[in-house]
């Protein structure tokens, strides 16, 4: 969609009466880096328009000042003005700083149609002199800044620790969706599950996401997988410990598919006389390789744990 596009389904916003916030609003200040912002009584109408800008996958000039869009894009004549360009005017001393800005809609005699923000404290169509008139521009010189793609999006997450994301297959599911709002929520951005400008230059400058100090010394809680591996380590040492006291084959049938390998390898190179004192070394071998590859398991599980990387 277009910044026009974007910026009609938003007529008919209001301030909120009273002492209230309209959090719509509130998200507009978010999205142009100005989340500083505490109540929506503040002009909003270069944060209206960067919003609708930013939305559209285009950078911004990311200030709250109007004037500031008289150095974006590129100059229009307003006998060449189109539906959708930025048009900015003057408020109060026409040699100040203060003025409006918003989306041009046609021009009607010495007036100008404008759907913009703070219009009456709403956002709708309203009509500007001509005389106030300061610039008009046109962003036919600005490039998509949304430089990531999907699936550079969600690799970039895993790597700041936002594990949820799941695998960065590029398509922009629920597990994604949920991923980028936990960052979002982390940077104080407005939460909206999209990438957008402002969410990409986020990311860059991103430093990895803490892990809790309770959580990064802790282990999972019911975990089958430590569950099953602490089970396999204590099945080991008990048979390897049984295997040297008795001398005799291990009782699990693992090791019993050892013990007949060995016989036939032992008799085939003549060694079957070394059989009976090799064999419980063998079935230690078994048992202690059951217990480090158990032990390697339980260990990647609590460090995944730590580090975020699962529940």
């Amino acid at each position: 969609m277009t910044p026009y596009a974007i910026a009609q389904t938003y007529i008919g916003t209001k301030e909120a009466p009273g002492p209230a916030n309209n959090p719509v609003i509130m998200g507009m200040y978010s999205t142009v880096g100005h989340d500083w912002v505490e109540h929506d009584a503040v002009a909003w109408c270069a944060a209206f328009t960067g919003h609708c800008i930013e939305r559209a996958g285009l950078r911004s000039t990311r200030k709250l000042n109007a004037r500031s869009y008289l150095d974006w894009g590129i100059p229009v004549d307003l006998a060449d003005a189109q539906e959708g360009d930025v048009v900015i005017f003057s408020r109060g001393d026409p040699s100040g700083w203060q003025g409006h800005v918003g989306f041009f809609v046609d021009t009607v005699g010495a007036s100008i149609e404008v759907l913009g923000g703070n219009q009456a404290d709403a956002v709708n169509v309203k009509r500007y002199s001509n005389a106030r008139l300061l610039g008009v521009r046109r962003a036919g010189n600005l490039a998509p800044a949304v430089t990531m793609g999907v699936r550079e999006v969600q690799t970039r997450l895993r790597e700041l620790g936002y594990h949820e994301v799941g695998a960065a297959d590029g398509d922009l599911g629920p597990r994604t969706r949920a991923a980028i709002l936990a960052f979002r929520d982390d940077n104080a951005l407005q939460l909206v599950p999209i990438i957008d400008v402002a969410l990409v230059d986020a990311l860059t400058d991103a430093r990895p996401r803490g892990v809790p100090l309770a959580r990064a010394a802790g282990a999972p809680v019911e975990s089958r997988i430590v569950t099953a591996a602490n089970a396999q380590i204590g099945l080991g040492v008990m048979g390897a410990v049984g295997t040297v006291g008795s001398q005799v084959a291990p009782a699990v049938a693992e090791a019993e598919n050892v013990r007949a390998l060995a016989e036939r390898a032992f008799a085939i190179l003549g060694l079957d006389g070394w059989l009976s004192a090799a064999l419980p070394w063998i079935g230690v071998a078994v048992f202690v390789g059951v217990i480090v590859y158990a032990v390697k398991a339980r260990n990647a599980r609590i460090e995944d744990h730590r580090t975020g990387k699962t529940p």
